[in-house]
């Protein structure tokens, strides 16, 4: 590190008061904690990182919590090449408050309370004027970027050396401070409470989007959802809000019933628990008629999402592919099949367009149209983020919450 970064250095830990950062950082490299992955399977390292001003259009926020997805389980593991950059600095379901801004940044200043998103939107391109996507041009979700978009450069480094620690998803929330694009900054109002409004950087709009804007889901409809994890739940809350009928639940694992119970799951499907060889799809038409209006894949398992589609009515049914699969794979259909009226398709952050329709979502939910609480299992210091990981790894926790 230089002579002129050295004096720049600033100490990270400033305590919040009423809603804003005290001290003065702006425009300095802060030095702050952080859990830095360096390879496949390691446990993650929790150390002193230094984390550099925004530059043009970008937001540096200080996150107050963030919590554990599966996507970051799978990036930790380096389930695909897209995830194998090292050292990073991984998370991406996080809240904080702004603690400065880049030149160019008008709808958002420092003090703001903030959600960061993996899947930004500009507002400026041919996607994001369109209303048949929530796709951006630049800032959308994509597993291959680790660099800011203005330079192609990290905002993080290794305190000793200064060596770069590369960005994930857009957000890269497991650090006490991090720089993010303003396109993938969501300001909420600040009587949200920052702990529970953290879900929305992920599985709850991932979750419940995929209900309300991808498949639309009426009144009376019947759902079956393959996969109780926080998404699949996220999908349970979303249906049993619009007045889903029937919700089924598929999982493996008969303790996620009693969750799924309380959240709106009316019946529950073991696959391991069919007799006669009766396979999931027969046994949902069975218990329905003839299918589900909608289902829900969110498992990343390409035979649950043959499944999945098999098991809706035909000439109308729905699939929605939530989960996500590493393996090369092709989708388990034959075209034909997609001529008795059943239609797949993928959802990504449940098409929200994050910035222009996140803060209405994020209303909602304070309002109790979506129960957030039900999600957080367990809190946690981030100092404890390996134990926290391997809670989710042993599917003991929906979400377990860390704060600084």
């Amino acid at each position: 590190m230089d002579a002129l970064r050295s004096k720049q250095v600033a100490a990270g830990s400033f305590p919040l008061q009423n809603g804003s950062i005290s001290g003065d950082t702006t425009g300095k490299v802060i030095t702050c904690k952080a859990a830095v992955a360096y390879g496949p399977g390691q446990p993650l390292v929790i150390e002193d990182v230094l984390v550099d001003p925004p530059k043009k259009m970008e937001v540096r926020i200080k996150i107050r919590f963030t919590s554990i997805c599966h996507t970051d389980v799978s990036a930790w593991q380096g389930t695909n090449e897209a995830q194998r950059a090292y050292p990073r600095i991984l998370g991406h379901e996080a809240s904080g408050l702004v603690e400065s801004v880049g030149e160019g940044v008008k709808d958002i200043k420092a003090g703001d309370h903030v959600i960061p998103i993996f899947n930004g939107e500009c507002g400026e391109c041919v996607h994001c004027k369109s209303h048949k996507t929530n796709l951006c041009q630049t800032f959308r979700v994509n597993p291959f970027k680790s660099v800011m978009v203005s330079d192609g450069k990290c905002r993080f480094s290794t305190y000793k050396q200064g060596k770069p620690i590369f960005h994930f998803l857009n957000t890269s929330t497991f650090s006490e401070y991090t720089v993010v694009d303003s396109a993938c900054v969501v300001k909420i109002h600040p009587t949200a409470p920052l702990d529970k409004i953290a879900l929305l950087s992920c599985c709850i709009s991932t979750g419940v989007g995929a209900v309300w804007n991808t498949a639309d889901v009426q009144s009376g409809s019947t759902v079956a959802v393959f996969g109780l994890g926080a998404v699949g739940l996220a999908v349970v809350e979303g249906a049993r809000s619009r007045g889903a009928s029937r919700i089924i639940g598929v999982d493996i694992n008969r303790d996620k019933l009693v969750k799924g119970q309380k959240m709106g799951v009316t019946d529950f499907v073991n696959p391991k628990g069919l007799e006669n060889g009766m396979s999931v799809h027969e046994k949902v038409r069975e218990m329905t008629g003839g299918g589900v209006d909608y289902s829900f894949e969110c498992a990343g398992n390409l035979n649950v999402l043959r499944e999945a589609f098999l098991s809706t009515h035909d000439g109308w049914g729905l699939t929605v592919l939530l989960g996500i699969h590493a393996t090369p794979k092709l989708l388990p259909l034959h075209p034909m099949e997609l001529f008795d009226g059943r239609r797949i398709v993928g959802s990504a952050f449940g098409d929200f367009k994050g910035k222009s329709q996140l803060p209405s979502f994020a209303n909602d939910c304070v309002r109790g149209v979506v129960n957030l609480e039900e999600f957080i299992t367990h809190e946690l210091p981030f100092e404890k983020i390996n134990e926290a990981f391997q809670l989710l790894i042993e599917g003991k926790t929906l979400r377990c919450l860390l704060h600084f």
